[in-house]
């Protein structure tokens, strides 16, 4: 296995959380069918994708740059995301509204500008850009469909717990990304 596909796959995880959680909430409020529920995921999962993409061509301008803290600004980045997710997860919940058109794809692209900065940290993990954007677009149109389904039989505090479990996921890849590269010599 490539060394950067686990990492890539616990990024893309950690990134659909708040895609999760939204969609958890679409379920639990108005249990869509299959066309809304796919509408959902490939909402969240082509914002997902496209959004690291953006990210790492704007960080690939500046990594002459940046490179001697490339590890600083990973562990910054993704401390400060994992941090705001944990602590989404355990404010109040906010009462659902139907997304469809213009309120989804806000929705998607809200919950996707986390995966916007993650993208500043694609060569950090030595990951072929295009190919995590796609893992990254696919595992999030995973969990967000499964997200509707599940919320639609379980309710909307899965979609909390998630958010939590996302902002831990990234604050250990950035402490992984800064000890490998600080101590390790990644």
């Amino acid at each position: 296995m490539a060394p950067w596909l686990l990492p890539t796959l616990i990024l893309a995880a950690a990134l659909a959380m708040d895609a999760l959680a939204v969609a958890a909430a679409q379920g639990a409020a108005y249990r869509p069918r299959l066309p809304r529920t796919l509408g959902i995921a490939a909402a969240f999962g082509a914002a997902q994708g496209l959004m690291p993409l953006a990210g790492w061509a704007i960080g690939a301008l500046a990594i002459g740059f940046v490179s001697a803290v490339d590890h600083w600004i990973a562990l910054a980045l993704l401390g400060f995301l994992g941090i705001r997710m944990i602590m989404e997860g355990f404010a109040p919940p906010e009462a659902p509204r139907l997304l469809t058109g213009t309120a989804l794809l806000a929705a998607a692209i809200a919950t996707s500008i986390d995966a916007f900065a993650a993208g500043l940290t694609l060569p950090v993990l030595k990951a072929p850009v295009v190919t995590a954007c796609l893992i990254i677009a696919i595992v999030t149109f995973a969990l967000s469909w499964a997200g509707v389904r599940i919320g639609a039989a379980a309710g909307a505090s899965l979609g909390r717990r998630a958010e939590i479990v996302g902002g831990l996921l990234l604050i250990g890849i950035g402490v992984r990304i800064f000890v490998e590269h600080q101590f390790l010599g990644g």
